[in-house]
């Protein structure tokens, strides 16, 4: 490309982390997501005494005409190689603490007394996987396909104790903390492997949605549903180890031995492995697939937002219908179990915009002619550049910070009564004398009208809470269909289904925009 200023005059913005990384016109760092620094070029020569020699930078600029999007990344060494081994170089003690890892995982079983043959196998298995793919990452043309290597061994160790019934408790720990600094290690502090999707991030683009009044990736957006994960990784964790058989006796403060009762069910019983463990492994992947990605990954990681989408949403449902269905199929509560589905259940209102952002720019990127398929997989940009000046910055006061967190999610009176009848109708059969088939609709529609409600306080999706208008109408119908209910039941849920169904006709306040997507928000 050339200038159209001198070259002594030239604006050069460059990374303060990787001076390598140069461009002619403002964005962000595609190693590190830093906002690139101007600086007069001829300064820069002068005065940068850290800058790389011109043989191993990477420049990316504009092509006439095009907005910044006919990117022209001229690298000098010529190939993909060498622009890895640069893009690689600085985080290269990555790779050496994985083997360091997978040493330890060998010598874990001799070390802690293993007794199952199948945790031995794995362990030192997957310990010498660890080392051989940490070693081969080190050479450029297989850094792609070592460092996945390295992130899928991590998801195995989170399933090899539930897999295997790990006898040791340093077993467990040893292979799920191992596992998720395996996963960090490999793709999340380096960043995603991959030449084509750095090469995309590096193009200027925007940072919030075309139309959109916030960004939904920010760090602020995901601080939640990272918090509420590690939340729920902590409690699913304690309620396996008394599965595994870590622990004898299992905190319940409300209903006596119900929590024992559910942990240790014929429908607990039936999964092949330990249920509340695989719930730790959920939130474990949750927790760090909030973390991965930079702050435009609406539009630079669409793969990774759905695959989120489908761990939080449609998984998380199922989660808290199964948690919720206990007192039905069990006959009992458990505590900690529901406090995991609330955990689950407010996740999901924070989830569902960025799936909508990503699904807006997918839609533009097909209308200007580009394949959805490499789109969805590697990312991209938008012809529009902006700036995310409304994200408060690190440094502001908490006043200032929390309430970015909440962007897109707001709580309408209307929904907040339509929870509380919800949780109302899930215990009201114990208190009201309910019993049979009315109280089991009682259980699972309070469970449903709950759900509704919560995930509905997100706004790019306020017009499901048309769906508690159908509840509203069973919970009307129910005791005269359904054995168990009395005079006075039938009354009760007559009242509550017409308050139910009143309160979901009105909207309440939207504060946020969304594009396109304004006219769905009925």
């Amino acid at each position: 490309m050339k200038s159209q200023h001198p070259p002594s005059a030239a604006a050069v913005y460059t990374c303060p982390m990787h001076p390598e990384v140069q461009q002619a016109q403002p964005g962000k760092c595609p190693l590190c997501g830093m906002q690139l620094v101007g600086e007069n070029s001829q300064d820069k020569r002068h005065n940068n005494t850290l800058a790389p020699q011109p043989s191993t930078m990477v420049h990316q600029g504009q092509e006439g005409g095009q907005g910044g999007h006919g990117m022209n990344h001229s690298v000098k060494h010529g190939d993909m190689t060498a622009m890895t081994l640069d893009m690689r170089r600085r985080w290269l003690w990555t790779n050496f603490t994985i083997a360091g890892f997978g040493f330890w995982l060998i010598t874990s079983p001799f070390t802690f007394g293993y007794v199952k043959t199948g945790m031995i196998w794995s362990d030192v298995l997957s310990g010498a996987l660890l080392v051989f793919f940490a070693l081969l990452a080190l050479l450029p043309r297989f850094d792609f396909t070592g460092r996945w290597s390295i992130s899928f061994i991590g998801i195995w160790l989170q399933f090899a104790p539930l897999v295997f019934w790990a006898e040791k408790p340093a077993a467990f720990v040893n292979d799920t903390l191992i596992g998720a600094l395996a996963i960090a290690l490999a793709i999340l502090i380096p960043s995603m492997p991959g030449m084509a999707h750095h090469m995309e991030m590096a193009k200027p683009g925007p940072e919030v949605p075309p139309g959109w009044s916030y960004n939904p990736s920010s760090w602020h957006q995901r601080a939640p549903m990272i918090i509420a994960a590690f939340a729920g990784w902590l409690i699913s964790r304690y309620l396996a180890a008394f599965q595994l058989g870590y622990i004898s006796t299992i905190w319940e403060p409300f209903f006596g031995d119900g929590t024992v009762k559910v942990l240790t069910s014929e429908v607990s019983r039936k999964f092949p492995i330990s249920d509340a463990g695989l719930g730790a492994v959920s939130y474990t992947l949750e927790m760090l697939m909030a973390w991965m990605g930079g702050a435009t990954r609406w539009r630079s990681m669409p793969w990774m937002v759905t695959f989120f989408f489908i761990l939080v949403v449609p998984l998380g449902v199922t989660s808290i219908v199964l948690v919720t269905l206990q007192p039905v199929v069990v006959g009992h509560w458990c505590t900690l179990c529901l406090v995991t589905a609330f955990i689950m259940l407010i996740m999901i209102p924070f989830t569902v915009d960025e799936l909508v952002a990503m699904g807006q720019f997918l839609k533009h990127s097909r209308r200007d002619g580009k394949s959805l398929w490499r789109t969805f997989w590697v990312g991209g940009t938008l012809k529009e550049v902006n700036i995310d000046e409304r994200t408060p910055k690190y440094g502001l006061p908490i006043t200032d910070l929390l309430p970015a967190a909440a962007w897109g999610v707001t709580m309408p009176w209307t929904l907040i009564a339509s929870t509380a009848l919800g949780i109302w109708l899930m215990f009201a059969p114990e208190l009201l004398g309910v019993t049979g088939s009315a109280a089991d609709s009682d259980h699972i529609v309070g469970a449903l009208i709950t759900t509704v409600s919560v995930i509905v306080m997100a706004e790019v999706i306020r017009a499901g809470r048309f769906l508690n208008i159908l509840f509203g109408a069973w919970v009307i119908a129910a005791p005269w269909l359904l054995a168990g209910a009395g005079r006075g039941v039938k009354w009760h849920d007559l009242a509550v289904g017409v308050l139910l169904i009143v309160l979901s006709f009105p909207r309440g306040n939207i504060k946020e925009r969304y594009a396109t997507w304004d006219r769905l928000i009925v």
